[in-house]
């Protein structure tokens, strides 16, 4: 048997741009994709994406060549996940929520060619240029990458910005281009930045076998049936949004793009489009439980909801049955991709519903596509009992698990240890092989579904010339989760004293250096840090204090919810009175979740401002 080789005919390399491929032959007259009054079928979108992958090689993208995105969950940025690999390229889609600093930070590590830029973050687009320019890393302007305008397809703006418009490519391109034929697997299809906040920021690659597999093992995980209809209130630059980018193609699926994702847009699209399935982080849940009433549409069939990227608190997932969402939930990071599924049985059925939701707040099993999940003792490399109690380090191993990080063998190579990949996440098994997170061993702080590195927010503070020192833990918020909670031991100023500097500039100070996600929620500040013999700061005593800390942040008043998710410090009511005034402000997500604070002391208003 051995003697009988790999040939043309019993071996082809996995990739999915075959999804597509596929999609047009069989699901050419189904909808492929939505976008409010825009409708294209299979085979009108695998034209598209042809034609795009033409207009791509004259700007001579060739195998291994970066082409980065910044826009929305829009058409474009779907089936540019299609169209770049389809010329030989590596898609990298931008976190819309960075400012300028960091996008050019990711800009000039990837070394991006071609740069796609929607209409409503050409400003942002615009200074991440500039600062290119200026860098004293970037010697000349031939190293900039070129620029694409994306206007709204539906509603043309106008806007002028770099050297061509979307649509001119696609309508210039090829129909009949042939795509680039991946000769290697193991060959980069897409490139995501797990910061892009420090100098070195991890970016991390994805195969085309990777993919492959990881789209298929999250569709069986989560039992997606044919012809389903998918709503992207997931941002696509999350993990190429989970790898549905591509694996919504695989099952013939139509695709509902979301500009924005408000509760008067999910709802009109679940019952305008009669959708079947969608992804989120739980902080979305609160988005469509806090609905106005004339938001809210009646959902007549059950939509399945594949929440993570932070654990669906128990009480969440109670309240959001009775809307009509069956919720389950999965676990994966940037360097993985979805890997771990909360897969339900049906002897659990019989259980109480509060039994049920504690279940599916687990992290789960690792999905058909991922070979071994585990917990283990990273320094003996033992197995933790499993009896949901033991905590050791969550490690993994399969071909879902990323390349490496571009450009940065050390980090690599600290994260693939014995064999296994280590996620820095410590959790438990519990008796039935199911996994749950107990803590980070990094630091990292989840809030709505973002990950914020305590290390690059403590670069920041001590960047202050009056910190001295500063360590930031999670806290709990009741709206995203967590929030960085920072503590600070401050220089004296020439008159000796220390209490001349407050929680206001501190915030203030982070705003101007941070996209406002990861500024401190809450700064305290205490004579000297707890310290170890050796000088490390025990993180462990500021977490427990952190714990006890409350944030004084609400879902707003039906009647205040915002239009657009922009920072726009305008409505006010309530009068004064001894416990201060009420103040309602939106806070900046930057066109992905609508939400406002709700704050009721006078003084804590001022601190948050």
């Amino acid at each position: 048997m051995d003697r009988l080789p790999k040939c043309d005919a019993n071996y082809v390399p996995l990739t999915p741009i075959n999804f597509l491929t596929r999609a047009a032959k069989v699901y050419g007259d189904r909808l492929s994709v939505v976008y409010e009054g825009i409708h294209f079928t299979w085979q009108q979108t695998y034209d598209r994406c042809r034609r795009l992958a033409d207009s791509l090689r004259s700007f001579n993208i060739s195998k291994n060549d970066v082409v980065s995105v910044l826009a929305p969950n829009i058409p474009a940025l779907y089936e540019m996940h299609f169209a770049v690999p389809m010329a030989g390229g590596v898609i990298n889609a931008i976190n819309t929520r960075l400012n300028p600093n960091h996008v050019a930070t990711i800009l000039r590590h990837s070394e991006a060619k071609v740069l796609f830029v929607d209409y409503q973050f050409v400003q942002v687009a615009r200074q991440a240029l500039q600062i290119l320019m200026t860098g004293e890393s970037t010697p000349s302007k031939s190293v900039l990458p070129s620029v694409v305008l994306i206007d709204d397809i539906e509603s043309p703006t106008g806007a002028i910005f770099g050297e061509w418009e979307y649509e001119q490519l696609v309508r210039k391109g090829n129909p009949g281009y042939i795509p680039y034929e991946v000769q290697d697997e193991w060959d980069p299809i897409a490139l995501n930045y797990t910061s892009g906040t420090t100098s070195e920021p991890k970016g991390v690659v994805y195969s085309h076998r990777g993919v492959f597999l990881g789209s298929l093992g999250v569709i069986i995980g989560w039992e997606m049936a044919s012809e389903p209809v998918y709503m992207w209130s997931l941002p696509m630059f999350h993990c190429n949004g989970w790898t549905f980018a591509w694996g919504i193609a695989a099952r013939g699926g139509t695709n509902v793009c979301l500009r924005n994702t408000t509760a008067k847009d999910m709802y009109r699209n679940i019952a305008q489009h009669g959708v079947t399935h969608m992804c989120c982080a739980p902080v979305v849940f609160n988005i469509l439980l806090e609905a106005k009433p004339e938001e809210r549409r009646e959902i007549t069939s059950p939509v399945q909801l594949l929440a993570g990227g932070a654990p669906p608190p128990a009480s969440l997932l109670e309240k959001m049955k009775p809307l009509g969402f069956h919720v389950s939930h999965t676990y994966g990071l940037t360097e993985v991709g979805p890997a771990l599924v909360c897969e339900w049985q049906a002897k659990w059925n019989s259980l109480p519903s509060q039994d049920q939701s504690k279940i599916m707040a687990r992290q789960g099993i690792n999905s058909v596509s991922l070979a071994h999940m585990d917990v283990k003792d990273l320094n003996t490399m033992i197995s933790v009992p499993r009896d949901g109690k033991t905590m050791g380090e969550v490690v993994l191993k399969g071909s879902t698990v990323m390349k490496g990080y571009f450009k940065n063998p050390k980090a690599t190579a600290e994260a693939f240890r014995n064999g296994w990949f280590a996620t820095g996440d410590i959790g438990v098994i519990h008796p039935d092989g199911y996994m749950e997170i107990k803590d980070r061993s990094k630091d990292v702080i989840i809030s709505g579904g973002e990950n914020i590195s305590s290390v690059e927010l403590e670069s920041v503070l001590y960047s202050h010339p009056r910190v001295l020192e500063a360590a930031v833990v999670a806290m709990p918020h009741p709206v995203w989760g967590e929030s960085p909670c920072a503590f600070l031991a401050i220089k004296k100023n020439s008159d000796g004293k220390s209490d001349d500097l407050n929680e206001a500039d501190i915030i203030a100070y982070c705003r101007t250096k941070l996209p406002h996600y990861m500024v401190p929620k809450k700064v305290e500040f205490i004579p000297e840090l707890p310290k170890t013999s050796t000088g490390k700061i025990q993180k462990f005593q500021l977490r427990d204090l952190a714990r006890n800390f409350v944030v004084s942040e609400t879902f707003p008043e039906r009647e205040e919810w915002p239009s657009q998710c922009q920072y726009r410090n305008t409505r006010t009511s309530g009068s004064a009175s001894s416990s201060g005034v009420r103040l309602v402000f939106e806070l900046d997500m930057c066109h992905h979740y609508s939400v406002s604070l709700v704050v009721q002391d006078l003084i804590a208003v001022w601190k948050i401002l």
